[in-house]
């Protein structure tokens, strides 16, 4: 049982390393695309920038999600967090759903399997496989909202810079849309997810959706603090007239003044934070290290002679 069990996660690990460096250095599918362009591929839509094709493995976990007895109180949470994580395919509730569920199965099966060859007492045999379902059905969502954090931060580092480039876009002459549309091409290569988004917003103006309309779907897709606050100015700038470049400019101001103010404040709290660390680990380190042979010189004479003396 032992080299099964050895096997088998050999072969889970071997299998997840050959699909990431398969995906992520390889790359087959985005060089073919690159090389000639598929007469008879899917349109582009709005739902469609920046995702992979679909293969046919995520197809049916897709299929299998879609049966999933979820509410549309659920399903619209799930939707904005997936959107928040750069996730906008339809089928994206679908297949969240679909890998929560065989996740869930998966892992029961594996307790229940392998529960015989742990030592356990019956409480806890029961729990096990309870446990393993809900932790297998919870995972993906955890991992889903550390994905949504990740990107967020992604969004709020690169907004300095896209505010700059914006700026002075905006001062050359262009339009707010042409200066959206230029920034999200200028910055594809070092912030891919403001390009992103960005293009998806000049999409939708184009798609016939009012500027102020897709600004906001911006703020609430992201669910970016600093881009609520950005698309805010925007708005009020083109409702009332004001200098677009000088609201663009003082805002660019004022987020690397707060972005210095934070780092300052994290720095600030690193001392309070390593008093555990010094206390637990690095302390007895250091009386074991500085304290050790007196005590042993202690036990090694003192003892002896105090027995002696008795």
């Amino acid at each position: 049982m032992d080299l099964l069990v050895s096997v088998a996660l050999f072969g889970l690990l071997a299998t997840a390393i050959t699909a990431y460096g398969y995906g992520r250095y390889a790359k087959p599918s985005g060089l073919l695309q690159q090389l000639h362009q598929d007469p008879g591929a899917e349109p582009v839509t709005l739902d469609r920038i920046g995702q992979p094709k679909q293969s046919k493995l995520v197809q049916k976990v897709q299929a299998l999600g879609q049966h999933a007895p979820i509410s549309p109180e659920d399903a619209q949470s799930a939707r904005r967090t997936l959107m928040a994580a750069g996730y906008r395919r339809e089928s994206a509730v679908a297949l969240l759903y679909g890998i929560k569920l065989i996740l869930a199965l998966t892992l029961g099966i594996l307790s229940i399997v392998f529960r015989s060859d742990i030592t356990l007492n019956p409480v806890l045999r029961i729990v096990l496989p309870v446990a393993a379902t809900v932790g297998g059905y919870w995972i993906p969502g955890f991992l889903l909202e550390r994905r949504v954090s990740k990107r967020q931060q992604k969004l709020r580092l690169s907004l300095p810079d896209g505010l700059d480039l914006m700026v002075v876009s905006v001062e050359a002459g262009l339009g707010l849309d042409q200066a959206l549309q230029n920034v999200g091409r200028e910055l594809a290569g070092s912030h891919p997810e403001l390009s992103d988004e960005l293009s998806l917003v000049n999409l939708e103006m184009r798609a016939g959706k009012r500027r102020a309309e897709a600004l906001r779907n911006l703020a609430q897709r992201t669910g970016e603090s600093e881009l609520r606050k950005l698309t805010a100015i925007l708005i009020q700038s083109d409702r009332f007239g004001t200098s677009m470049a000088e609201a663009l400019r003082t805002h660019s101001e004022f987020m690397r003044t707060r972005r210095r103010q934070d780092a300052e404040e994290r720095a600030a709290k690193v001392g309070v934070k390593l008093v555990f660390p010094i206390f637990f680990f690095i302390l007895p380190s250091i009386m074991v290290v500085a304290a050790g042979p007196g005590i042993l010189q202690v036990f090694k004479y003192l003892f002896p002679l105090m027995k002696g003396i008795q």
